[in-house]
């Protein structure tokens, strides 16, 4: 097994290939795998969730106006 020093880089840490789900990592936007394409969020963490329920709700309320 490789050693990765950054968690985002170990695809044991994805689910279905695409979706970064990690525990242990406690941040709520990381890295995407491929560096300097831009970040993904981490779906183990609650944050990720309110996240995007934030993004619907905003997006909801500009085009209700």
């Amino acid at each position: 097994m490789q050693d990765f020093n950054e968690p985002t880089q170990d695809p044991s840490n994805y689910k279905y290939g695409v979706i970064y789900f990690n525990r242990n990592d406690r941040r709520a936007i990381v890295p995407k795998m491929n560096q300097g394409m831009g970040l993904t969020l981490n779906f183990a963490r609650i944050e990720s969730y309110l996240l995007i329920a934030l993004l619907i709700a905003v997006s909801a309320w500009a085009f209700k106006n």
